[in-house]
């Protein structure tokens, strides 16, 4: 790059990162909204955030009785967690008088069996999810993901002006990895959601162990595993310490009930943290609030309660299934705190407003499928109130 290039490029970037960028294929404007994204200096205050930021959206339906859309968890952080964060806030005037990050850190290495330097806590997954396309592809790699799935990854990408490539999923709504690879051999970044969102199903570890060997040199699998204790599968963390080219990434939104708390990890090689950190100085991953950082490590150890917490869900899940199913409609096999209804011949959305006549939110629908609504699992009493919202809405 000349001394003309990096006169241009914008100093809210660290040099490095933004000559890296450029290297790699991006122009300075795609630089400026990469600062942009990462609220760095004065252009987040003129340019605010782009327009795929999951954080700030309004809930659609704020008033409704029964919220399940948004594959949030039906109560709150588990009580360890809670008392943890309490006393975190009476010491909040301090920066971080006891290491919490630390603590943090070194609690999921020995649950994880990871090294501690491969642990990275970030506020939600959103954020590591998303600097991981900007890291790992370009407008010369692109992003390979599944179809249907979690879109944050593939609105980043089309963000940025990089390509992205969509594979539907198997017969039994598996990731077909080598569909995947089939679909673009030279791509950046592989990304697998599982359990899948929005249809809660599995990916095998033999699967991602293929993909991750056939993969193009380089090029980086990054395992979504975002509902994998609701699930209660295997993790492919053993995947990742194999090979520096895994990523698999973790949040406390789901069944530990932080959402509104914004807490998450990833679990990769160091040298892949250092990329993704490189665009702020590692602000985002470092600057975590304590209260955050405390109910995150306490709800790790709670093994009894995450178990009781995942039968609960189980059990709603059963029982509004069971209830679809007598109605002669489809839902789509799930481990996952969701299920997919298959309205048949019904668009989803006009479904999704039939039941907020009932005030019932439920989820969205994905383009592939559009009559397919996601559910998310509540309480027993959510799924009650969903049942008696589906007598109505489909007798009418």
């Amino acid at each position: 790059m000349s001394q003309t290039d990096l006169a241009e490029v914008p100093t809210a970037l660290p040099p490095a990162a933004a000559t890296d960028l450029l290297d790699r294929g991006y122009n300075r404007r795609d630089l400026a909204r990469i600062a942009t994204m990462f609220g760095i200096g004065a252009l987040a205050a003129t340019s605010g955030r782009p327009a795929w930021a999951a954080a700030g959206v309004p809930d659609p339906a704020p008033a409704a009785k029964t919220r399940i859309g948004a594959n949030e968890c039906w109560t709150g952080p588990l009580a360890p967690g809670q008392a943890a964060a309490h006393k975190a806030v009476a010491i909040s005037n301090r920066y971080s008088p006891h290491d919490e990050r630390g603590d943090f850190i070194r609690t999921v290495s020995a649950i994880e069996g990871v090294p501690a330097d491969h642990v990275a806590p970030w506020p939600g997954s959103s954020d590591p999810l998303s600097r991981s396309v900007i890291s790992f592809c370009s407008p010369g790699k692109g992003l390979v993901t599944a179809d249907p799935t979690f879109e944050l990854a593939g609105r980043t990408a089309e963000w940025l002006g990089v390509s992205v490539t969509r594979a539907p999923l198997t017969a039994d709504y598996r990731h077909d990895v080598k569909a995947m690879l089939a679909a673009d051999p030279n791509a950046g970044l592989y990304y697998v959601c599982t359990p899948n969102n929005p249809t809660g199903t599995i990916t095998p570890l033999e699967d991602i162990a293929w993909l991750v060997k056939n993969k193009p040199d380089g090029a980086k699998v990054l395992v979504d595993e975002a509902y994998i204790h609701f699930a209660g599968v295997p993790s492919a963390v053993p995947i990742m310490l194999g090979n520096k080219d895994v990523i698999v990434l973790r949040t406390f939104s789901k069944i530990f009930g932080m959402a509104g708390m914004r807490m998450g990890f990833v679990m990769t090689a160091p040298e892949n943290i250092a990329k993704m950190m490189r665009y702020d100085g590692g602000m985002q991953s470092g600057a975590l609030p304590m209260p955050s950082l405390a109910c995150a490590t306490a709800s790790l150890t709670a093994k009894t309660l995450i178990a009781k917490r995942k039968a609960e869900m189980e059990a709603a899940r059963e029982f509004a299934i069971a209830r679809v199913k007598a109605k002669g409609l489809k839902v789509v096999p799930t481990q996952a705190n969701m299920f997919m209804i298959d309205w048949q011949t019904k668009p989803a959305k006009a479904m999704q407003e039939a039941f907020r006549t009932q005030s019932v939110e439920i989820g969205r629908s994905w383009p592939i499928w559009p009559t397919v609504s996601r559910v998310t699992v509540g309480s027993m009493a959510d799924m009650k109130l969903f049942a008696l919202a589906l007598e109505k809405v489909w007798a009418g």
